[in-house]
């Protein structure tokens, strides 16, 4: 029994393979969100809610970018201050022209809320002055395609609409590690299943979510999620709970313009959430360690034993992961020959993620801005 459990291994490995090429809602295809062919009419009118923390560096670019969109309804955009010290205030003033631009400072952070979401809490009740139809959640590090707004609102059909927006992927870090980002990302929550109200998977991407005000109410505004680390798939999950209608893509023209400069600053930012995502459960956490090992480290592992036929079983399963790994690595623009790279790829996620699991036993949650996102201040 012992000398079969290569060829077990490797017949198992090729069956997760399979299953998730063929059976998790084509999450490997990389497609751009949708697009409605009719806009509404009238349209409707849009609020942009941006928390912003230290962000001087970006901050001026996505102020302009919203500030430019070509949108024929009412638009405004309220940024929240959240205690910066690096004049991100002034610069988003400057990069907008006048009438269009509040700027709200946050008050102080009260118990049990996150900072990020105490400021978009901030945002939201300022908004409501100018009775939009819809909010605009989105990161002082998005840059919108002047098209954008029209675009999410042509999708009036859904409560809930977000894109993924294209991250940097620039230095040597990036290029190694944030097309697989987006590659896990998407297995773990598969657009075509966000979109389905026959299913009750939900997720959003933070960086840009338009949401139907009335919806965003109805759930009981943002304080219904206020102590939440991943607050954009814990907002999707509470308006598909309500029996909202949901969506997530790519927006290929929608852009992160925050870098991540080394390999320390990518796994600080998947070590965040990583054990919260496993709800902190220590069985989730032994499941993920077995199944990360089964899915990329058993092929490799089996191909360079030399025992047939678990080598042949392993190289199998790893051909269907450089597969199935192909499309976000062309999305990127990286060569398919890091295709084969994927478990290696994926011992660095399972370091941050194991970092993660670590820091919460230590009490030390994650941080967003240099706030711990478990205590408040």
């Amino acid at each position: 029994m012992l000398r079969m459990l290569p060829d077990l291994a490797g017949a198992a490995a090729v069956a997760v393979w399979l299953y998730l090429l063929w059976g998790r809602g084509g999450f490997w295809r990389m497609r751009d969100a949708p697009r409605e062919l009719a806009s509404p009419d009238p349209a409707p009118a849009i609020v942009a809610v941006v928390p912003a923390r230290n962000e001087a560096a970006v901050v001026g670019r996505a102020i302009a970018s919203l500030a430019g969109q070509q949108y024929p309804g009412r638009f405004h955009i309220v940024l929240v201050d959240d205690v910066s010290s690096d004049g991100t205030a002034d610069i988003a003033r400057a990069a907008a022209p006048p009438g269009i631009l509040t700027v709200v400072q946050a008050g102080p952070l009260p118990a049990g809320w996150t900072g990020k979401l105490w400021a978009m809490a901030e945002g939201v009740r300022r908004a409501a002055a100018f009775q939009p139809d819809y909010l605009l959640l989105t990161d002082a590090d998005i840059v919108h395609p002047p098209d954008n707004l029209a675009v999410l609102a042509a999708r009036g059909r859904c409560d809930l609409v977000s894109y993924m927006a294209t991250l940097s992927c620039r230095t040597p870090a990036e290029r190694a590690l944030i097309p697989a980002f987006v590659f896990f990302f998407f297995m773990l929550y598969p657009p075509a299943w966000v979109h389905s109200p026959r299913r009750s998977t939900a997720a959003a991407a933070g960086g840009c979510i338009l949401i139907r005000r009335a919806m965003l109410e109805s759930i009981g505004g943002v304080e219904a999620i206020r102590g939440e680390l991943i607050d954009d798939c814990a907002l999707a999950r509470a308006v598909k709970r309500q029996g909202g209608r949901v969506s997530m893509g790519l927006g290929v023209a929608t852009r992160s313009i925050r870098e991540y400069a080394g390999w320390g600053e990518i796994g600080r930012m998947i070590s965040r959430s990583a054990f919260t995502q496993l709800r902190h459960s220590v069985t989730l956490l032994a499941g993920t360690v077995l199944g990360l090992a089964l899915t990329y480290f058993v092929p490799p592992v089996l191909v360079f034993s030399g025992r047939m036929p678990a080598a042949v079983l392993g190289g199998s399963a790893w051909l269907l992961m450089s597969v199935a790994y192909y499309p976000s690595l062309r999305f990127y623009r990286r060569s398919p020959f890091w295709a084969p790279a994927l478990p290696l790829i994926a011992v660095f996620y399972l370091g941050a993620t194991l970092h993660s699991a670590v820091a919460w036993w230590r009490g030390k949650g994650g941080e967003w801005k240099g706030r711990d996102l478990r205590k408040s201040e």
